[in-house]
């Protein structure tokens, strides 16, 4: 059953009325208690969807994605060590090895 909006031409007084669509529109103000209601035209309300099922992402069932890397999380090299730097020297690099002579 709708909401009719009404108002009175003679003394204003707007209200609401829940009713059916069968029935009749008030002719008489609750208030000035004269022959004078108007009832208004609405916009209405919009269409609203309740529950599930209305939107392209409630049909599709997607398994949860896996890691790669034989399940290891993808975060999983991140801890402690990588917090802090560590004290220990560096270990010494060999010296690149001299170029062949070219021979043209």
């Amino acid at each position: 059953m709708p909401t009719y909006e009404y108002v009175c031409s003679k003394c204003g007084h707007e209200f609401e009325k829940f009713q059916s669509m069968r029935d009749e529109p008030l002719r008489k103000c609750p208030k000035c208690k004269k022959s004078a209601l108007k009832r208004l035209v609405g916009g209405g309300a919009g269409l609203i969807f309740k529950g599930s099922g209305f939107y392209i992402t409630d049909y599709k069932n997607k398994p949860p994605a896996k890691a790669e890397g034989g399940g290891a999380k993808p975060d999983a090299g991140k801890g402690a060590a990588e917090a802090k730097p560590s004290s220990a020297p560096a270990a010494p690099q060999a010296a690149a090895a001299p170029a062949a002579p070219s021979t043209k």
